[in-house]
């Protein structure tokens, strides 16, 4: 996710403000598409493209519900490359750099198509309406849950409930501890622009994750016996944290692969079908060490860790649990969609 805008191409986007603690700009487009259509977006198959980088994390949470709920067909899959600058994130993996189906080489022309000189971040994930080319939302935590409860006409066969109604309160109120202390702390820290602002991002972040360590001791998944939102939101930011956060973010007690519980959560959740074959830890990489110049102004990309351990036998089938409820595994993923050879675990 880019919280910055700019006119310029070359103008690379700036994160750590000196002497002040990083609050994320959560001011997003709030649209919702519907069922009812209320905001004027109805629910309506091949209407909207949702636009998510393999990079963020914000992101790769959607991609992983579409894969889960089985949306492909449904809803398709703007890819943009791992990189940005100040201006906007870019199709340039894809031929021409321009996206397939809109046309367009910076996400931000969706945008502006919408909103003539958008003032805020061009973020992903954000979902265009294909036919008039305008973004319709990057709210991004409504964004999940509205293709969870919105478009379940829709979902495949054996789609299973990632957001069911008996466990919403406990799965709303543990995803608000993870977003403040881990999804969004692991950037508190890493963009802190003094040393105070850093060390309290730190400890909150090491706190909580402290904390996930013991719930997650006796429990195969954050809340009840099968996978919810609530596991999603937190798996992209520990897929990401010994490859980005630990060393780039200086969030250094110690490596995921350190904390017993959670790597073994962690890896669980990256060998069902849907989590880790949409992690790329080759473009997570290229885009925190690549984009956050002001924090790695030489630019050059770790050659670590080694990924292959996310494949090794993790044991969490022992705390029982059925990780689709009375659902099932979603089959493959599209070819065109797949991570490419070397990029994963």
């Amino acid at each position: 996710m880019s919280n910055t805008s700019s006119t310029e191409q070359s103008t690379p986007g700036s994160y750590v403000e000196p002497g002040e603690e990083y609050t994320r700009d959560t001011n997003y487009i709030e649209d919702r598409i519907t069922r009812d259509g209320r905001d004027g977006w109805p629910v309506e198959p091949g209407r909207y493209r949702l636009i998510a980088a393999r990079a963020c994390p914000w992101a790769n949470r959607t991609a992983i519900v579409r894969r889960l709920l089985g949306l492909e067909n449904v809803i398709s899959l703007g890819m943009p490359g791992p990189t940005h600058d100040a201006r906007s994130w870019t199709f340039d993996l894809d031929p021409d750099g321009l996206d397939p189906v809109l046309g367009i080489h910076w996400l931000q022309d969706a945008y502006f198509r919408r909103f003539a000189d958008y003032p805020r971040g061009i973020t992903v994930p954000a979902i265009v309406e294909v036919t008039s080319g305008k973004v319709v939302t990057n709210n991004f935590p409504q964004i999940t849950l509205d293709l969870e409860t919105e478009w379940t006409e829709y979902h495949r066969d054996g789609a299973p409930d990632l957001y069911p109604e008996h466990l919403r309160a406990e799965i709303d109120e543990v995803n608000d501890l993870v977003f403040r202390d881990v999804n969004n702390g692991v950037y508190r820290a890493g963009f802190a622009g003094s040393q105070e602002a850093y060390e309290k991002a730190y400890t909150r972040l090491f706190d909580r994750l402290d904390w996930l360590e013991e719930r997650l001791r006796h429990q195969r998944y954050l809340v009840g016996d099968t996978i919810t939102e609530a596991d999603i939101r937190l798996f992209t930011t520990l897929a990401r944290f010994d490859a980005v956060y630990h060393g780039h973010f200086k969030c250094n007690r110690n490596k995921l692969t350190e904390m017993p519980v959670l790597w073994a959560y962690a890896r669980d959740l990256f060998q069902t079908p849907g989590f880790g074959d949409t992690t790329d830890f080759v473009q997570i990489k290229q885009h925190y060490y690549i984009v956050h110049s002001d924090i790695n102004p030489t630019g050059i990309v770790p050659a670590g860790p080694d990924a292959s351990g996310w494949l090794t036998a993790h044991g969490r089938e022992a705390l029982g649990g059925r990780p689709f409820g009375d659902g099932t595994p979603p089959g493959p993923p599209l070819e065109e969609e797949q991570v490419p050879e070397g990029h994963g675990a």
